[in-house]
């Protein structure tokens, strides 16, 4: 009846099956991309539970290892630092005191403790540093076994003698015992100790002979020194100082790189010795695998810690100096100078200790 019936149905039937491919293809678009928009969405949803979880650390009570007994300074160290991490974390930091062995037991158990953010550690560069030098066997491996979040502290040292010796700098006290032929003696807290070694430091870098006498502790070394029996002691600034200022004892040199404000008027070590430095410090890290959201979780709260003005100052008044905040790769960069500062010393002279 319409002639353009019979004319179109062919170009009907091309167009509807061309809708239809268009169709089909549209269907495919979309399943292709209800498809990538289905792995976005797990993509997104998996990182929103790893930020969650991140932004949840820590969920319990944490403990942070002190290597010392309770009531020295370190434990005090390590007391103000978790009362502030504590506040930063909204968790608690619950002290652990595992004294004995040179910071050895401490560092086991940290060493075998679950890397899971919960447990950190309070290491001194003796348990980094001088331990794997000075021991043959280990349990422990500081690089294996340990990830050093921040370089907490350091406390100086100074070279004392009683006020009668004849000398009054490092060099006079150097010149003192070329005198006497060597016959002089120097006091520590024990072989291996920090303030053993600073003494033989000073020893190799002046070109002199001294006898070392190791002691139990920094008491009785400071009692023969008061009383004579000993001619010099690298000692602690926080145990010495009271006696210079008593004028019991007279202060020859610290042993930081520059002068310290608190006794600006005694020189380094290093005017008269370029290079010489000798400092005890202490760190905080944590065992080897902790995830690192947890780890940068705490080391912000760590830093944040050192910042804070009365944790600086009541750390200042122990003798303390409080380290201002530095990127992890610095701290490895501090140990690693450390390490070398020593590792000669001890070697030429044959320094070798047995763990109990």
């Amino acid at each position: 009846m319409f002639p353009f019936s019979r004319m179109g149905a062919g170009r009907c039937a091309r167009v509807a099956t061309a809708d239809g491919a268009r169709r089909n293809a549209r269907a495919r678009a979309v399943h292709r991309r209800s498809g990538w928009g289905a792995l976005l969405v797990g993509v997104m949803l998996a990182v929103g539970a790893t930020s969650a979880a991140a932004a949840a650390f820590p969920e319990r009570p944490l403990r942070l290892i002190v290597p010392y007994t309770p009531g020295g300074t370190t434990d005090v160290l390590g007391r103000t630092l978790a009362e502030r991490m504590s506040a930063e974390l909204g968790q608690p930091v619950i002290v652990e005191n595992r004294p004995g062995a040179n910071t050895i037991v401490g560092a086991d158990m940290a060493a075998r403790a679950d890397a899971d953010g919960y447990t950190l550690f309070l290491p001194a560069g003796a348990t980094l540093v001088l331990n794997p030098l000075l021991y043959p066997k280990l349990n422990y491996v500081p690089e294996r076994d340990f990830r050093v979040l921040s370089l907490l502290t350091e406390v100086p040292l100074i070279m004392v003698v009683p006020p009668g010796l004849a000398a009054d700098s490092a060099s006079g006290f150097a010149d003192f015992a070329k005198a006497r032929g060597g016959r002089v003696n120097y006091a520590s807290t024990g072989t291996g100790s920090s303030l053993h070694l600073a003494g033989e430091m000073f020893r190799q870098m002046a070109g002199i002979e001294m006898t070392h006498v190791p002691y139990k502790g920094s008491a009785p070394a400071l009692n023969d020194l008061l009383g004579g029996q000993v001619d010099v002691m690298f000692d602690a600034l926080p145990t010495a100082v009271p006696q210079v200022k008593a004028g019991k004892l007279k202060a020859l040199a610290v042993t930081t790189p520059q002068r310290l404000p608190a006794m600006p008027d005694v020189p380094t070590v290093a005017e008269t010795y370029p290079g010489y430095q000798a400092a005890v410090w202490f760190a905080l890290a944590v065992p080897k695998g902790v995830p690192d959201a947890a780890a940068q979780r705490l080391k912000a709260a760590t830093d944040a810690a050192l910042q804070d003005p009365k944790l600086r100052q009541s750390l200042s008044e122990l003798g303390y100096l409080v380290k201002d905040p530095m990127p992890e790769s610095q701290v490895v960069t501090y140990m690693a100078e450390d390490h070398a500062r020593w590792a000669e010393i001890i070697r030429s002279r044959g320094i070798k200790l047995d763990a109990q």
